[in-house]
């Protein structure tokens, strides 16, 4: 299933100084035209489209889940149907969570992978302290190096293409083995840190505009296109980050 590996980064800006439901729960603005145009690159690497969809959406709380699955899943399928006519790949949305308190360990020590007592690589816990509600799930997809774990946390909010738990279980775990920058399996899925990474770059790109409101890569003027409260055109802001036509096909920001 990862024979045809398509890596795109795509870089937007978004207003801090907007108002409303968008500012408040921490939505995309842009997701539908940033997932048309990584669906029109999929398409001119490999000339098929996505039979399917499965997007891992970092940076939410619980308290934001409905909100931002609401938009941002309503705005991926006008990307699609915007692409072709009848154009609707089912979409499975899962949330990934590093920030909470939880940590695993195993009953019995003998089956401990070290001494700080962590639980091997790939240990899967979906019930007992998961929602009984919501279908989540907690991964421990890496070798504790030092200290104790902390395993990710997954909430799949939908899940159109009726994925078996144990599939998503393991394209999960799987796809914490293919960062580029470690030889190791990681905590979270290598789509997570390249999207984190891709983010940390085009915040370099902007060290040489000031902002009011500096949030790094996320932080732009707000007022349009015009000038806002001393910060840098918008058209200059999206020339800064976008990467020059020698690197836009690789992986320039691993």
């Amino acid at each position: 299933w990862y024979q045809r590996r398509v890596r795109e980064a795509v870089v937007s800006t978004q207003s801090t100084g907007s108002s409303g439901i968008n500012a408040e729960y921490g939505i995309i603005e842009d997701i539908g035209k940033l997932v048309k145009n990584t669906l029109i690159k999929f398409y001119q690497s490999v000339k098929i489209k996505p039979e399917r969809i499965i997007f891992y959406r970092d940076g939410l709380s619980e308290g934001q889940y409905h909100h931002v699955m609401m938009y941002e899943v309503s705005e991926i399928k006008k990307a699609c149907a915007s692409l072709e006519v009848g154009y609707n790949p089912p979409i499975t949305y899962v949330v990934c969570q590093k920030r909470h308190h939880t940590r695993l360990y195993c009953a019995n020590p003998r089956d401990a992978q070290d001494r700080s007592g962590n639980v091997p690589a790939g240990t899967v816990v979906d019930r007992d302290i998961t929602s009984p509600v919501n279908f989540d799930f907690y991964l421990n997809s890496h070798q504790g190096i030092q200290g104790t774990n902390k395993p990710a946390k997954y909430t799949v909010l939908v899940d159109e293409n009726k994925m078996p738990a144990d599939m998503l279980y393991t394209m999960t775990y799987h796809l914490c083995h293919v960062y580029a920058r470690c030889t190791r399996s990681v905590s979270v899925p290598a789509p997570v840190y390249y999207a984190r990474l891709a983010t940390e770059r085009a915040r370099e790109h902007l060290g040489k505009f000031v902002f009011d409101d500096s949030d790094g890569a996320s932080s732009t003027v707000s007022g349009g296109a015009g000038r806002g409260r001393g910060g840098p055109n918008i058209e200059e802001v999206l020339r800064a980050i976008s990467p020059h036509d020698n690197t836009k096909n690789k992986m320039y920001w691993v």
